[in-house]
């Protein structure tokens, strides 16, 4: 648990408490956008979901963390997916869920922690996000934490009627 430990937050597994919580996210239509949701999903599909949560990250190639406070408030969720262990790589994803806790460095720390746990438990050699056009927010997160830009997909997201770029991030481990 020291590696998923910070100086202001933790991230922890999944647990069935966090129904309540994950439903929010999930169904906050102001997230859909990045998550590619393109409708509500059910607490009984949320909670299916939670009670598969402890699968292996070999089988489902994916990992869902909470990022708590020190406090223990839920603040936001931080994924691995897209998981290769075979090519030693792994997509991330983040959101701080609630603004009023944005701008406070829980992001940053998360991703942080997140990154050395791929690196180091997961012997992962690199890292990737793909970050939707005008998410000035992600791009500074990510760049700030050593990200590089390697790449643009032209007009690869619709959402709301217009077309978006992806702009893809790596962290290699060097």
């Amino acid at each position: 648990m020291l590696s998923l430990k910070g100086d202001k937050v933790y991230l922890r597994a999944l647990e069935p408490e966090d129904l309540d919580f994950v439903h929010a996210v999930e169904n906050n239509e102001e997230f859909w956008e990045v998550s590619a949701t393109q409708a509500p999903y059910s607490r009984f599909m949320i909670k299916q979901y939670l009670e598969n949560a402890h699968r292996d990250i070999y089988d489902v190639k994916q990992l869902r963390l909470v990022i708590c406070d020190l406090k223990d408030k839920e603040v936001g969720l931080i994924d691995i997916f897209d998981f290769e262990p075979k090519d030693r790589r792994a997509a991330l994803g983040i959101l701080i869920a609630d603004a009023s806790e944005r701008g406070k460095g829980y992001g940053a720390e998360a991703l942080k922690l997140i990154c050395n746990y791929c690196f180091k438990h997961l012997a992962l050699h690199q890292v990737y996000a793909n970050i939707t056009g005008g998410n000035e927010t992600s791009v500074k997160l990510f760049e700030n934490l050593g990200f590089e830009r390697v790449g643009v997909k032209k007009d690869w997201t619709y959402f709301e009627g217009q077309f978006k770029d992806e702009i893809l991030y790596q962290l290699i481990n060097k």
